[in-house]
């Protein structure tokens, strides 16, 4: 479907700002599967209360959308439903903001069920008001005169629709509380088994993640030139695997104005970044607007309380563009590199696990011979340095993150600390 991309241009915001914020949401329709055939702006102190643009303009804009039969027009903000129901009456086509262009995308890509579950509390929460809207434009006619249909006495289809909105978000909460109560217990068990040598890679969508996770990981993760290709959490080992074994995930990516229903709703998919020990913040160096886009990651990190844990700021596509010398000196400590290059991933593997090797503990831990089969548990937590043997069973020198070598410490007697 061919579509228009419209926005109000407000004083505080510059040029530049206006233009990269139009710049995304044509991602965000082409994600969506739009033909973008035109933009149209206007320059106005606050939106028009009634339907956004002003008088004139939307006479404008209908005869834009005419002439390119368009049949969506895209605001660029989320605007009420009484605006978009007068702006689509005299305009015509479909008129949709930015949160349900936004809504629309993760309800197409969520994949597992608490995903989905996820985004249907957010659609739904969304569409509320948007109902009321509806029923207050359809008038009396709206309102039933009986009870039939399932409705009590009086109740209008407005009603009942809002009443069923109500009744499956409850439902669907209770479904979503008892997911996030079983992911955390398999988190707990998978962090009793293998640490907390965890890394979230965050940063905005389209920034890298994908490509970067791929490469880091060895694994086939989705990588497509869209916003938002994929919104499910994915969990890998780094490879090759190192001592301690670090676990990567790539979280969903974030944008601007990201609507705050759905920072709420996604919340538990942004938790793999507060359960992480490490950050690898993602910035696109080739992007104009990476500083803003920056700014806009570290301000939803520090809305989830993720403010204090540590990070590596990764400057990606260098390859694509960017200033490498200009970044170091305004960045100290930052790395510039390009997903693509085995070199420069090389060298992030071996930051990511010279920051997990920093507090590794050593220990003598023994095997007797009857218990061999648990060497593989042992292997599979430390790095075995030293292995020596007697009648009885085995000695073996590891060394490990601190709560690995406890337990294991724990588990097989006769230990002598180095």
């Amino acid at each position: 479907m061919r579509a228009i991309v419209a926005a109000v241009q407000l004083p505080g915001m510059s040029d530049p700002e206006f233009d990269a914020s139009l710049t995304e949401l044509r991602q965000l329709a082409k994600t969506l599967g739009f033909e973008v055939v035109a933009t149209f702006t206007q320059k106005r102190s606050g939106f028009d209360s009634k339907a956004y643009f002003g008088t004139g303009k939307r006479e404008e804009l209908r005869l834009l959308r005419e002439q390119h039969s368009a049949g969506a027009i895209l605001i660029d903000h989320e605007i009420s439903p009484s605006q978009a129901f007068n702006l689509a009456e005299e305009v015509g086509g479909e008129v949709m903001d930015r949160t349900m262009v936004i809504l629309e995308i993760f309800h197409r890509h969520a994949k597992s069920r608490f995903a989905r579950a996820q985004v249907e509390i957010a659609r739904l929460g969304y569409m509320g008001p948007r109902l009321r809207e509806a029923a207050k434009q359809a008038g009396p006619k709206d309102r039933a005169r009986s009870g039939t249909g399932g409705r009590s006495g009086g109740e209008s289809h407005g009603e009942l629709d809002r009443r069923k909105i109500r009744d499956r978000i409850a439902e669907l909460q209770k479904e979503l509380d008892t997911m996030i109560l079983e992911r955390k217990t398999q988190r707990a068990r998978r962090q009793e088994r293998q640490g907390l040598a965890r890394v979230a890679l965050v940063g905005y969508t389209n920034a890298g993640k994908s490509t970067l996770m791929r490469a880091l990981t060895g694994s086939e993760v989705l990588v497509a030139n869209k916003l938002f290709a994929t919104l499910d959490t994915t969990v890998r080992a780094l490879h090759p695997e190192s001592v301690p074994r670090v676990l990567v995930s790539d979280t969903v990516g974030f944008i601007k104005n990201l609507p705050h229903g759905l920072v709420a709703s996604f919340k538990s998919t942004l938790d793999e970044a507060l359960e992480a020990a490490l950050l690898a913040h993602v910035v696109d160096a080739s992007d104009p607007g990476f500083e803003r886009q920056l700014a806009v990651t570290e301000e939803v990190l520090d809305e989830i309380g993720a403010k204090e844990v540590p990070r590596l700021l990764l400057f990606n596509k260098i390859d694509r563009g960017g200033d490498e010398a200009a970044l170091r000196a305004k960045y100290p400590g930052c790395i510039v590199m390009s997903a693509k290059r085995e070199g420069d991933i090389a060298s992030l593997r071996e930051a990511m696990v010279a920051f997990f090797q920093r507090d590794l503990v050593e220990a003598e831990l023994f095997l007797p011979w009857s218990a061999q089969n648990l060497r593989g548990e042992i292997f599979a937590s430390c790095e075995v340095l030293e292995e020596r043997a007697d009648g009885e069973g085995a000695f073996l020198r590891v060394r490990g993150d601190a709560g690995s070598v406890k337990r294991l410490r724990e588990q097989f007697g006769r230990v002598k600390d180095r």
